[in-house]
C-alpha cells in the first residue's frame, strides 16, 4: 500500500480553502433554531433562524412515514441548525434539501410524485362527476342551458 504525504504547507492551505467554504455555506444555507414534533398532526415544525416556519407531514419523510409518534419525537437539530438527525430511526435530512421539497432518495421521490399524481387524478375525476351532477335538472335528469 502506497502512502501519500502531504506537505505542511499544502494541508494548511486545503485547510484554508474548507474553512472558506464552510463559512460561504454558514452564510448562505438556510439554518434551523429549533425542531419539534406535533403528534396529534403528525407534523414536524421547523422554526429558521430567520423567524419563518416550517411545516410538514412526516409521512412524506423517507424513514419517518409509518414510525412510531414516540420514535419522531426524538428528533434532533444537529449543532450548525443545517440538518435534522434521528438516532432510532437512522435517518437524517438536510434542511436546505427539507425546504427544496427533497424528502428521501430518488425511488422514494418517484413514488411520492406517483402517489400524488393518482390522488390529483382521482380529485380530477370526482370533480368532473360532481360538475356533470350539477349541470342536469333534478326533476328530469337533462343539461340545464347556460346562461
Amino acid at each position: 500500500m502506497v502512502k501519500l504525504r502531504m506537505s505542511e504547507e499544502e494541508f494548511e492551505r486545503q485547510y484554508a480553502e474548507a474553512v472558506k467554504r464552510g463559512e460561504e455555506r454558514m452564510a448562505t444555507e438556510p439554518q434551523a433554531k429549533s425542531v419539534s414534533y406535533d403528534r396529534k398532526t403528525n407534523r414536524l415544525m421547523i422554526e429558521m433562524e430567520n423567524g419563518s416556519t416550517f411545516i410538514l407531514p412526516c409521512e412524506l419523510l423517507q424513514g419517518l412515514a409509518g414510525a412510531a409518534p414516540e420514535d419522531i419525537a426524538e428528533v434532533e437539530l444537529l449543532p450548525l441548525g443545517n440538518a435534522l438527525h434521528w438516532e432510532k430511526l437512522d435517518a437524517d435530512f438536510n434542511v436546505a434539501g427539507l425546504l427544496a421539497g427533497d424528502f428521501g432518495n430518488r425511488a422514494w421521490m418517484a413514488e411520492l410524485r406517483r402517489k400524488s399524481e393518482s390522488a390529483s387524478s382521482d380529485l380530477q375525476m370526482s370533480s368532473t362527476v360532481a360538475s356533470g351532477k350539477k349541470g342536469r335538472s333534478a326533476k328530469n335528469g337533462k343539461r340545464r342551458k347556460s346562461a
